[in-house]
């Protein structure tokens, strides 16, 4: 295991369920399996991420397979790319639902272990039970508890981050796959709430620290039914906040149906 202490950076040792450091500061592992290891002075509200209401939304929407495509097309391009990865990490993993997959697709490879970080407690609490295979822990994506050169494979879903906190956490020649939202993602969504809405960017990202190597976009149409599917998509969306709980209502009343456009692009630690 490569955590690090977040307090004064020094390795964590794991004894029973304690990790600790040689400054014996000290973590305890939850029942769950995942530890914490985001310290109370680092925290900007008293619960940070995405609270439990929207982990729940986003993982009944997610276990119905209408982000399957997306998420196998990266499970392809990491087996492509970092074909002899043995140490991945999932930044922003959430309940674990990416991280599950990539982790089955990679350890038919060969020996692979994967660390998922993720600043929801809520979120880690359900993935970490439900994934015991995987190693959680609760902290900052900008400021990440493992050494340095840790991970020959990171994945990026929709998560922030800083480059240098990339880099510095990635092995030389690591492979970075990041996905974001393609030009016409959730559009019809938007089109309900802006007046003038705009296609999302259509750029080539730029990390530092890292080489652009390839890019992608994942294309389909979201047809949703049932009126709980179609609560769980709103619910997880960042653009639940700005819909009227009578817009909620009439998308809930009928089938609805949107773009899926995913950005996939894949880096290359320099």
């Amino acid at each position: 295991m490569n955590y690090r202490c977040p307090i004064c950076q020094q390795p964590l040792s794991l004894k029973q369920t304690t990790w600790s450091c040689s400054n014996n500061h000290r973590f305890d592992c939850a029942k769950e399996g995942y530890v914490n290891l985001l310290p109370v002075q680092k925290k900007r509200s008293k619960d940070p991420g995405d609270n439990k209401e929207m982990m729940f939304a986003r993982r009944e929407f997610l276990n119905k397979g209408y982000y399957q495509a997306m998420s196998d097309r990266v499970n392809q391009l990491a087996a492509e790319y970092a074909a002899q990865a043995t140490s991945g990490l999932d930044i922003g993993c959430g309940e674990g639902y990416y991280s599950h997959r990539l982790h089955q697709v990679m350890s038919q490879r060969g020996a692979f272990t994967l660390n998922g970080v993720d600043i929801s407690k809520s979120a880690l609490k359900y993935a970490a039970k439900r994934y015991p295979d995987i190693d959680f822990c609760v902290a900052s994506s900008f400021e990440m508890p493992f050494e340095d050169e840790s991970f020959d494979l990171m994945l990026r879903i929709y998560a922030p981050s800083l480059d240098a906190e990339l880099r510095r956490v990635a092995k030389s020649g690591a492979t970075l796959i990041t996905v974001s939202a393609g030009p016409q993602h959730h559009f019809a969504l938007k089109e309900l709430i802006y007046d003038n809405p705009r296609p999302h960017p259509d750029i080539i990202s730029q990390i530092a620290g890292f080489t652009h190597i390839y890019s992608e976009r994942v294309e389909q149409r979201l047809q949703l039914s049932d009126s709980d599917d179609i609560q769980h998509f709103l619910t997880m969306t960042p653009y639940s906040w700005k819909l009227t709980d009578e817009q909620k209502r009439a998308l809930m009343s009928q089938p609805f149906n949107c773009e899926l456009d995913f950005k996939i692009e894949v880096f290359c630690a320099s």
